[in-house]
């Protein structure tokens, strides 16, 4: 099976050079190389066309989401990986999950992502979504150990590199672009798990993510980007009768985010998408009515995803944020440690 790869791009050609590099370096060729450049200054475009990509040049920085959707209606390959420009792959990456995927039956596959300066450490394993709307990369910032050597099934393919079918795309529709970034692929990820599209996490295919490379984990677009889209996520996808059942872990959620950009003085980023969200939720939620057709199939799916990120954190160790969720929101049946 044909892999094209698609590697959304804005500045940081110093980062993109080194992913392009890995890329040239698999032990299976990709069939075709796209960037899709967001209007860089710093000369990546030229970059990426003399170390033998396609690019597709933008007039503007659109955001990972439309880059990506950009990168998929031109991409040939039977198989489609979507990688950011800050990662570096391990020579069989790209025949691990390609492997996985003709082996399996899975719709996706993503691997393990290590921390590019700390290399025993995870930088993620997947994503889960609580009951509340708020998403966790599982294991981020944990060292690396038998947890994150078991494959499993997932819904959640991790937007920072996976590989899947073109079909799957036909099916579960394309990146949301009214994200411009973060969560775009939690938003797939549940509409993957609506549809029963799943996925496979194959740990033997390993990456090094630089993450938050461009803009810094918590700058003051990054607070503002995934408030805003922690708010659309609510409104595209729960029911207004699940919103009401849901109202503490939801309310849990976002008021523990708001603690966290306060704690890191990200607060007016934090007002600003707040306004964001709550300004173009209707519309999201006009346009999305069929997503939210099944509230007691979207109620098992996020408790089977929270289920997953409580197991995480109880064998890898708390973090905070979630150990605070889980006091004001106790998942159902469960007692803390």
């Amino acid at each position: 099976m044909t892999v094209s790869f698609v590697i959304p791009n804005w500045n940081r050609r110093d980062l993109l050079l080194a992913t392009l590099a890995s890329l040239r370096a698999q032990t299976e060729s990709p069939l075709e190389i796209l960037v899709v450049d967001n209007a860089s200054s710093d000369g990546s475009a030229e970059a990426a066309r003399r170390a033998g990509a396609r690019v597709l040049p933008l007039d503007r920085n659109t955001g990972f989401s439309f880059a990506v959707n950009r990168g998929l209606e031109a991409a040939r390959g039977e198989l489609v990986a979507v990688v950011n420009n800050d990662v570096e792959f391990a020579p069989d990456w790209t025949a691990r999950l390609r492997q996985a995927l003709e082996g399996d039956g899975a719709w996706f596959a993503f691997g393990k992502l290590l921390d590019h300066a700390r290399r025993d450490h995870i930088d993620g394993a997947g994503d889960a979504l609580c009951r509340g709307g708020a998403a966790l990369r599982l294991g981020h910032g944990r060292p690396d150990g038998p947890v994150f050597q078991q494959p499993r099934r997932s819904f959640f393919p991790s937007g920072t590199a996976f590989v899947a079918r073109r079909e799957f795309f036909a099916r579960a529709g394309p990146l949301e672009e009214a994200f411009f970034a973060y969560l775009e692929d939690v938003d797939l990820g549940l509409r993957a798990a609506l549809l029963d599209l799943a996925g496979v996490y194959v740990p033997e295919a390993v990456a090094y993510h630089q993450g938050s490379a461009t803009l810094g984990a918590g700058s003051p677009e990054v607070i503002e980007w995934i408030t805003r889209n922690q708010i659309l996520l609510l409104a595209k996808f729960y029911p207004t009768d699940l919103l009401r059942r849901l109202w503490r872990p939801v309310m849990a959620a976002q008021a523990l985010w708001f603690l966290l950009a306060l704690r890191h003085g990200r607060v007016a980023a934090w007002a600003r998408g707040l306004r964001a969200g709550l300004a173009g939720r209707e519309a999201l939620r006009r346009s999305s009515v069929a997503w939210r057709a099944d509230g007691t199939r979207l109620a098992t799916i996020l408790g089977s995803s929270e289920r997953e990120l409580l197991y995480f954190e109880r064998s890898t160790g708390w973090d905070g944020y979630w150990r605070w969720y889980f006091r004001l929101a106790p998942a159902p049946q469960e007692t803390q440690s």
